[in-house]
């Protein structure tokens, strides 16, 4: 014959009443003190367009500089072509660039492709207008 296991009554803990109401007290207010120190999630309702504006070319770029500056297209052409090739090696070197009012510019993801090389760059404007970081305003006063 073969034996039985023995059968036993299950085991009793002998954690006070006072001891359980405490440590339910604790978590709840744990509980509560985690809800209360979250930051309030905020709604976003405002949606910028982001690669649906048109595209500004090369000779809207130059034609626009001769505008504002008042300097003749010859004398401007090769400044911007040579500017865009200073900023499109600088990008290739993956450097980042604090070029105001433009803002600065980081290069945060590249993928080199067979067609050419994508670069993944993230750009921070300021919220402040030229017209205040003027340096040369404060010394004239």
């Amino acid at each position: 014959m073969a034996q039985q296991p023995k059968k036993t009554a299950p085991r009793k803990t002998s954690v006070p009443k006072k001891m359980i109401e405490k440590r339910t007290t604790t978590r709840k207010a744990a509980a509560s003190s985690a809800v209360k120190a979250a930051p309030k999630p905020v709604v976003v309702t405002e949606t910028t367009a982001t690669g649906g504006g048109q595209e500004l070319r090369k000779k809207e770029l130059i034609d626009t500089v001769t505008e504002r500056s008042g300097v003749k297209r010859r004398e401007v052409k090769p400044v911007v072509e040579a500017m865009l090739a200073v900023l499109g090696q600088a990008l290739a070197d993956s450097r980042e660039m604090n070029l105001q009012p433009l803002g600065k510019v980081k290069i945060n993801r590249r993928k080199d492709l067979q067609s050419g090389t994508v670069l993944i760059a993230k750009v921070r404007q300021s919220e402040k207008k030229p017209e205040d970081q003027d340096p040369l305003a404060e010394a004239a006063e």
